[in-house]
């Protein structure tokens, strides 16, 4: 049973998301980038590369990520299938943050190994989910197998690994884009053979500071910890879709500056 502070707080954060979680949202967020397209594999490919890179200004990083889309003609899956060394140059200027050229390619080289011998992205995912009933062992499988092809050794911080305390932000970020049934229609839900009861929050230093001036969260680093912590506890207030909270406290922390 939630104490009344508890009901208030749970009260509060439903507010917020009903703000927040609206089409509205789309304009001036990264997941405006995958909401241009219309097919799976390529929502799947655009959002994934959109929730790669996606750290820093919003905005920047909308302009980035359609910069992608657009040096992949806008066709993000048959450009991951059927893309040649020789098409990967079309990188050669690429530059989001330390997201650099080489990033770019080998990304799309081991996509492309993903959608040629693992099934695609959500194929990959909801079957190592089916397997394992973990969202905790999936992200370590995606992680081993996007690095099963040669790659810049470089290029492996660009994915997060949560066997070292990462908090997995853009990963966290991703799934909840792809896995999420919102009754708005902002995160897409396609994938779903993984339960919302599942995900866990997209922990950034906007939800962290706010969750932790509202008690939800003791840890003062963003790492994996903290993020099972905060999940945990948003669990209290709405099991079936616990990461619904993470507009509420983005909200909080970016629109209104809690």
């Amino acid at each position: 049973m939630k104490s009344a502070g508890e009901n208030e707080l749970k009260d509060f954060l439903e507010e917020k998301i009903l703000l927040y979680n609206h089409p509205g949202f789309i304009e001036t967020d990264p997941i405006l980038v995958p909401h241009h397209f219309t097919e799976q594999c390529d929502i799947e490919i655009a959002a994934f590369l959109t929730a790669s890179i996606a750290w820093g200004n919003r905005a920047s990083i909308i302009r980035s990520a359609l910069r992608l889309m657009k040096l992949m003609d806008n066709a993000p899956r048959s450009f991951v299938m059927d893309a040649e060394e020789k098409d990967l140059v079309v990188f050669g200027g690429f530059v989001h943050r330390t997201f650099l050229p080489p990033d770019c390619e080998f990304f799309i080289r081991s996509l492309q190994n993903i959608y040629r011998n693992h099934g695609g992205l959500g194929g990959f995912f909801q079957k190592e989910f089916h397997e394992t009933q973990s969202i905790e062992q999936v992200l370590v499988a995606f992680r081993n197998v996007f690095f099963e092809e040669p790659h810049p050794v470089r290029s492996q911080k660009h994915v997060s690994d949560i066997l070292r305390g990462s908090a997995a932000k853009r990963l966290n970020l991703f799934l909840r884009w792809m896995v999420r049934q919102d009754p708005a229609g902002v995160d897409f839900g396609l994938w779903k053979g993984i339960p919302m009861s599942h995900l866990f929050l997209p922990l950034d230093i906007h939800s962290g500071n706010v969750a932790r001036k509202l008690g939800l969260l003791k840890i003062r680093q963003n790492n994996w910890k903290a993020v099972r912590e905060v999940t945990e506890n948003l669990i209290r207030f709405d099991p079936a879709d616990p990461v619904k909270y993470d507009y509420a406290l983005f909200g909080l922390g970016v629109f209104e500056k809690f």
